[in-house]
């Protein structure tokens, strides 16, 4: 790609399309989220932003799975905060794209925060390729309880 255009949505759209292709058997989730352990020893999870099904910003997507190494089929993944950095670091020029808005930048910076702050919290990523598709873990459940009308079977 000569020249990326991160000031446009179809910039980010050509962007989206051009990591994607790197990607080898890449499979747009059709809800991903980033997510955070409970700060006591519940197995809840926090996802300050979970991109639903029917969502149409898959960029962020691509990037959290260009990060680490996935194909965007169903599965949760455990996340550094190295990794984290490293797609915020990744995403954040989507923010020239001023007409757009990243809520997945805002949520990753403020869960990296977090677990920065409390090494006892961990993080995942969290991807969804078909609703139909076994719920992969306790978080990806929790995830999925978000999604109005689904209730997921662990």
């Amino acid at each position: 790609m000569s020249e990326l255009d991160w000031s446009t949505p179809e910039g980010l759209a050509a962007i989206k399309d051009h990591l994607a292709a790197q990607i080898e058997g890449w499979c747009p989730p059709i809800a991903y989220a980033v997510g955070l352990s409970s700060a006591s020893s519940s197995g809840e999870w926090e996802f300050p932003h979970v991109n639903r099904p029917g969502g149409r910003h898959g960029l962020p997507a691509v990037v959290l799975a260009t990060v680490l190494g996935h194909d965007g089929t169903t599965g949760t993944l455990p996340l550094t905060t190295g990794a984290l950095e490293a797609a915020i670091r990744g995403l954040a020029p989507a923010e020239a794209c001023t007409s757009t808005p990243h809520p997945n930048l805002a949520a990753w910076r403020k869960v990296l925060a977090e677990a920065t702050s409390n090494p006892a919290r961990t993080l995942v990523a969290v991807f969804v390729a078909d609703l139909g598709d076994p719920v992969s873990s306790e978080a990806d459940g929790s995830m999925r309880a978000t999604f109005e009308g689904h209730t997921p079977a662990l």
